[in-house]
Order: structure tokens, then C-alpha cells, then sequence
């Protein structure tokens, strides 16, 4: 659908994992344009409406949680991980159990989903940590001023978006095998990007943004190899 607007496929994908999708986006122009309304929609629309309907009183704590799960994309962390991120970082004082009420609001704001950590061979769930990603990329990118634009993190927001769109469930895999290191037996545990169910449909996914070396390809492949099942794995370039 976004494609549609654009006749170049490059350039959609510029301008998507820039900007995101947001329709009202296509009547601005330039890129300022674009800037403002999507920081605005976080200040005056998103973190407004959170605050009021949930009655919170400290909305600068809210506000720097935002920011920060909007930086770590894609990255393992739990609501203690970030009650000492922003005490060290933004010295802020709050703790694990506010933390984990905000991050529950923020998601019943569809601003940001979680991915659960899914052991693969021992079919279980970690609870201690999650993965979170954001509703719209182009919120993520407006939220952190464009500063950190890294591709490789926001196309993997943008694939699990995209898996979700499907109906796909989502949960980030865990594959651990017995492995010689360093002259020794040990237990060595490698991530997948994705684990998606629908019904019977099932897919292990990684996500790189390239595969420039052959060690490159080698270390996205090692643990979808390390599945033994045979659903289907998938690379997505």
C-alpha cells in the first residue's frame, strides 16, 4: 500500500523507515513538515492521552521510558533494566513495578508491542526479559529527534510490524546447543529474530539488513541450523 505512492521502491523504503507510515504524513511535503507532525502527535496527542486517561502524576517519568524503549529497539530488557537505565542515565528514581504499569499503558496505547522470549527446544517461555518494538518507525525515529537511524534495528521493527499486520504471533527464539569452545564442552545460546505462529503455519525468521562476508552468513544461518524441526527458515535481506 505504501508502495503504491511511490514509483521507486528504493525511495519508499527511504522514506518508510524514515518517516514511518502514518497516512496524514502524505500531505506534507518537506521533510520539517513531517518532523512536526509526528513529534507533535507524541506531545500533544500520544503522551497527553496516556497521562490523562490514566491518571499519572509524574509525567516526565513516562515521557523518558518512551524515549528510551524507542532506543532500545530490538534489544533484550525487562522493567528493572530500565528502572536503573534511567536512574544512572536521566537520574531519575523509579522503580520496576512503575515501570512495568507505564510500559502497560504505553501498550494499550498501541504505541509499542512486546515479543516474549521462546526457548525453542525446550518449548518454554523466559519471563524475565522481553523484546519491544514500535507501533510506527517513523514515531520511533520523531521521538529520538532522528539521532539514532539505525538501519538494521528498524528493519527489524519494521518485520515484525509487518508479521503482526499478517497475524502472525511473534516471540523471539532461543535455540541452545552443546558446543566445543575454546577446547571445552559447553552449553552455547543463539538467538532467532522471530518465531511466528497462524494455526499450523509456523516460520523461524532472522532479520539482516545484509550479508556482506561469508562470516556474515554464517553467524544468521548457525542458529536456524540448530532447529531440527522442519518448518520452514527464512533470511529476510
Amino acid at each position: 500500500e505504501f508502495c503504491q505512492i511511490y514509483k521507486d521502491t528504493n525511495e519508499a523504503w527511504k522514506q518508510y523507515y524514515t518517516f514511518g507510515g502514518m497516512p496524514r504524513l502524505l500531505h506534507y511535503s518537506d521533510n520539517e513538515q513531517k518532523i512536526n507532525y509526528l513529534q507533535k502527535l507524541w506531545d500533544k496527542t500520544y503522551l497527553d492521552d496516556v497521562v490523562e486517561r490514566n491518571n499519572i502524576r509524574n509525567e516526565l517519568a513516562i515521557s523518558r521510558l518512551a524515549t528510551s524503549l524507542c532506543s532500545s529497539i530490538g534489544s533484550l530488557t525487562n522493567p528493572s533494566r530500565i528502572a536503573n537505565t534511567l536512574e544512572s542515565v536521566q537520574k531519575m528514581k523509579i522503580d520496576a513495578k512503575t515501570v512495568a504499569s507505564y510500559i502497560a499503558h504505553l501498550e494499550n496505547a498501541f504505541l509499542f508491542e512486546s515479543a516474549e522470549r521462546y526457548d525453542v527446544k525446550g518449548k518454554r517461555y523466559f519471563e524475565s526479559t522481553k523484546k519491544y518494538y514500535c507501533i510506527d518507525v517513523g514515531l520511533r525515529n520523531a521521538r529520538l529527534n532522528f539521532r539514532q537511524q539505525e538501519p538494521t534495528h528498524i528493519m527489524e521493527n519494521v518485520l515484525y510490524n509487518h508479521l503482526r499486520v499478517l497475524g502472525f504471533l511473534v516471540d523471539v527464539g532461543v535455540v541452545e546447543s552443546r558446543e566445543m569452545k575454546d577446547g571445552k564442552w559447553k552449553f552455547v545460546q543463539r538467538e532467532i529474530d522471530f518465531v511466528v505462529n497462524k494455526g499450523e503455519q509456523k516460520y523461524y525468521i532472522q532479520s539482516a539488513y545484509s550479508i556482506p562476508s561469508e562470516e556474515k552468513r554464517e553467524q544468521e544461518l548457525t542458529s536456524l541450523l540448530k532447529v531440527s524441526d522442519s518448518f520452514k527458515k527464512i533470511v529476510v535481506v
